[in-house]
């Protein structure tokens, strides 16, 4: 996790720093609107993510505490991915860019 002294000084450069490219929002999105998910759960609904950036993504939002992982201890193993209590409170910014997308696609 960053420390507070490694982020910008701007809150929008903060927020775009820890959600900011395509596959945290949409990885983002399937956990806030469809809850908790396994690994292969990701790439059904994200077409275009390989494994690697799925991957690399999940740690990254992982790291900064915005989801959380908890492994199984079955075989074969089962991990489930699921949003942090941080995590959840993006739910309103993900809600205003659906509804904001949802606009702009019917003013075409």
């Amino acid at each position: 996790m960053l420390t507070k002294e490694e982020l910008p000084e701007c809150p929008v450069a903060t927020t775009v720093q820890l959600i900011g490219n395509k596959w945290k929002l949409l990885i983002l999105r399937n956990l806030i609107y469809n809850g908790a998910q396994r690994f292969t759960d990701f790439p059904k609904t994200i077409p275009g993510i390989s494994k690697k950036v799925l991957t690399d993504n999940l740690r990254a939002l992982e790291s900064d505490g915005l989801v959380e992982r908890k492994v199984f201890a079955e075989v074969p193993p089962r991990v489930v991915y699921s949003l942090s209590d941080l995590g959840k409170t993006l739910k309103p910014i993900l809600d205003a860019m659906f509804d904001w997308g949802t606009d702009y696609k019917n003013s075409l």
